[in-house]
C-alpha cells in the first residue's frame, strides 16, 4: 500500500475590515491620494496640486519652543495655558486664570501689568476663602480624611459664605460644621467629639452651625450606618472576629426589637460592643470603660444602654456562638 501525503492546513480566511484611517479626496483634480500641505498658521489642510482647501481649523499638534515662564530666570516653561481652573473659586469667565507675563525686554511694562492684574484678581474676599480652603485641608488631614471629604466641606463652606447664612459666626466653627457635614456626606464615621477635639469648638457651636448649613443644601444629610461604627471601634479596640460578627448581630436584634431607641448612635454601638466583649473567653474581655473612651461617650451613658440590653439579654444573645452564654453577663 502506498501512503498518501498528508493534506496541507487550509489557509486562514482574510478578513476585510472596514478602513478607518483618515483620508483625503480632493474634487477638483479628482485625486484620491493628493500630496498634504498643512498650514499650521492658518489651521488649514490644503492640496498640494491645486491648492483647494481640504480642512480648515487643524490643531498644531508640534512641540512648543517658545517659553512663557513668569519668573525672570531662564528657566524654560513651555505651556500654553495658565493655572487649572478651581471650580470653587468662580466659572471660566473669570480673569484670574490669565497670567501676565514679567519679561518683556526690559522696559518695565510687563511687570507694571503683572502687579496691577494681581491686585484686580487677589481680592479681599478670595484671600479669606483660600486661607479657610487651607486650613480645611491641615484639619482634614489631621484627622486622616480623604481628598473627597474635604473638598466636600471646602464646596459647603463655599456655599455658606455666598448666601451668608453664617454671618457673625466665628470661621473656625464654620468649618467645623462644614467638616462635619463633610463626613457624613462620604459615610466617614467620625463623631462630634472627634471634630471638636480638632477644632476645639464646642459641640453646642457645631451643633447650630450644622442646623443652619443644612438648610442650604438641596439633599437631606445621609445617615451613617451603624456597621461602620463597629468595624471602627472593634479595630481600634483590636478585638476578634468573632465578636465584630457578633456585635453587629445583635445590633440588628436590638433596632429590629426597639431596645434602645431614642439612644445616639456612638451610645447604642457601644452598649453592643460591651453586651458582646463580655461574652468573650476569659482575658479579651474589654472594660467599659475602655469602650466609652474610644467610642467617645460617657461610661455612665454607655451603662445606661447596657442595661437595656440587659434586661432582653435572653433575647438578644440566642446563638451568637460566643465562649460564654448570657448568664455570665455581669448584672448593670
Amino acid at each position: 500500500m502506498t501512503a498518501t501525503p498528508a493534506e496541507a492546513p487550509a489557509a486562514p480566511q482574510k478578513i476585510f475590515q472596514k478602513d478607518l484611517n483618515d483620508s483625503f479626496y480632493c474634487s477638483d483634480c479628482n485625486d484620491h491620494a493628493p500630496p498634504i500641505v498643512e498650514d499650521f498658521a492658518a489651521g488649514d489642510t490644503i492640496c498640494g496640486n491645486c491648492g483647494l482647501v481640504l480642512g480648515s481649523r487643524v490643531i498644531d499638534t508640534r512641540s512648543e519652543w517658545r517659553t512663557f515662564s513668569n519668573s525672570d530666570d531662564n528657566t524654560d516653561d513651555p505651556s500654553r495655558v495658565g493655572a487649572a481652573g478651581d471650580p470653587l473659586l468662580g466659572g471660566m469667565n473669570h480673569i484670574d486664570s490669565t497670567i501676565i507675563s514679567q519679561r518683556d525686554g526690559g522696559s518695565g511694562a510687563a511687570r507694571d501689568l503683572n502687579r496691577v492684574h494681581g491686585k484686580a484678581t487677589n481680592t479681599k474676599n478670595d484671600k479669606s476663602i483660600m486661607t479657610a480652603f487651607k486650613e480645611i485641608q491641615t484639619m482634614c488631614e489631621r484627622i486622616g480624611l480623604s481628598k473627597i471629604a474635604s473638598d466636600a466641606a471646602k464646596q459647603i463652606y463655599k456655599k455658606a459664605d455666598d448666601q451668608k447664612v453664617l454671618r457673625g459666626k466665628t470661621p473656625l466653627s464654620i468649618m467645623a460644621a462644614c467638616i462635619y457635614i463633610g463626613c457624613r456626606e462620604q459615610n466617614l464615621t467620625r463623631t462630634f467629639k472627634e471634630i471638636c477635639a480638632l477644632t476645639k469648638v464646642s459641640k453646642k457651636e457645631i451643633g447650630r452651625n450644622y442646623k443652619v448649613l443644612m438648610t442650604i443644601l438641596e439633599k437631606p444629610s445621609k445617615l451613617i450606618s451603624l456597621d461602620s461604627y463597629v468595624i471602627r471601634f472593634s479595630s481600634a479596640l483590636d478585638v476578634a472576629q468573632d465578636v465584630k460578627r457578633a456585635t453587629s448581630e445583635v445590633l440588628k436584634r436590638a433596632q429590629a426589637k426597639g431596645t434602645l431607641a431614642g439612644k445616639s448612635p456612638i451610645s447604642i454601638v457601644a452598649a453592643c460592643l460591651y453586651f458582646v466583649s463580655c461574652l468573650s473567653k476569659d482575658g479579651d474581655e474589654k472594660s467599659a470603660r475602655d469602650i466609652a473612651n474610644i467610642s467617645g461617650c460617657t461610661e455612665a451613658t454607655l451603662k445606661n444602654a447596657y442595661k437595656l440590653l440587659y434586661d432582653v439579654r435572653s433575647e438578644l444573645g440566642v446563638d451568637l456562638k460566643m465562649p460564654k452564654d448570657v448568664n455570665h453577663l455581669p448584672p448593670p
